[in-house]
């Protein structure tokens, strides 16, 4: 039996079960609550904001998690929320353990109560990573940040580090605002907003479009990258992070974040996964290392609560 199936297997089951004498019970079908899985509310859950699609996701994250379950005997599982904003959501109701975000969504999970532990070194960026503008390859009339103005811009989300907020902090640095744009949209959809932008961007829906670096490598196998220019790069910000949620067992922590920090690119069981996840290596991190991103966000402006 499906779990869908479940509420009207109950209610027929007490219809047959009432005789003429019973009294008819009423049953409220607008409070028909979701039933986990048997076994799955034990688990440890991870998930991975979703900046691309759910499967480029499960990809990269599944061997990190295997990994995580041999070397701490903890049960884990990934989840997938559809959206930044369900997953800062899930966080706060305590349905993510274990979050792995760009700088900008940790911001808002810190003040959900949140603590990070670890952060990622890439292989282009180190510990930190940088927003690209994007353009076509043949769109005569942009050649500088200056001529962004009065196009049509398209940004991953309005909570993405690299896909909006770096960009724009650079747009700022060069005296444009949003309102300089003749259009600011934002990527729909669940999942997948990085390679929606670039998809934009690439069939000419619009004029200029904001990602993180490293995302045109990842569509590299779907467009022709030489229609794609870079116009421009921010500098480089801290990169993203890994926390626990408000309440999270701190023994646990540790342990976690102690298998994580063993990781190391030389040996030859650890190098695969890190590489899956786009990894050289995993470092401690701390509440302070992401002050930069909190100035940023006063800078432009942004109340720093999550859209």
């Amino acid at each position: 039996m499906t779990l869908a199936r479940l509420p009207i297997f109950i209610l027929l089951f007490f219809m047959a079960a009432c005789t003429e004498n019973e009294p008819v019970v009423k049953v409220d079908m607008s409070k028909v609550e979701s039933v986990a899985p048997l076994g799955s509310t034990s688990a440890i859950t991870y998930a991975y904001l979703p900046q691309y699609s759910h499967s480029v996701s499960f990809e990269r994250h599944r061997r990190l998690l295997e990994y995580l379950r041999h070397k701490t005997g903890l049960s884990l599982r990934q989840v997938f929320p559809n959206t930044f904003a369900e997953h800062v959501k899930m966080v706060e109701r305590g349905e993510i353990d274990i979050s792995f975000t760009n700088p900008f969504v940790y911001i808002s999970l810190a003040r959900l109560g949140s603590e990070a532990f670890a952060r990622v070194v890439e292989p282009d960026g180190g510990a930190n990573f940088q927003g690209q503008i994007i353009v076509r390859a043949d769109n005569p009339a942009i050649n500088s940040l200056a001529d962004c103005r009065g196009k049509r811009i398209i940004a991953v989300d309005p909570n993405s580090a690299g896909g909006f907020l770096y960009p724009f902090g650079l747009f700022f640095d060069h005296g444009i605002t949003q309102k300089d744009f003749q259009e600011v949209a934002f990527a729909t959809g669940a999942g997948g907003r990085q390679e929606a932008v670039v998809l934009a961007v690439y069939t000419g829906a619009y004029d200029v479009g904001t990602i993180r670096k490293g995302t045109l490598d990842i569509v590299r196998d779907k467009i022709d990258l030489d229609q794609i220019r870079v116009l421009a790069e921010s500098r480089p910000y801290p990169g993203w992070v890994y926390s626990v949620r408000k309440g999270f067992d701190p023994a646990i922590k540790d342990k976690i974040a102690r298998a994580l920090l063993d990781l190391s690119a030389s040996r030859h069981d650890d190098a695969p996964v890190l590489a899956a996840a786009g990894m050289i290596d995993i470092i401690s991190a701390h509440d302070e290392d992401y002050e930069p991103i909190r100035t940023l966000i006063r800078r432009l402006g942004l109340n720093g609560d999550f859209q």
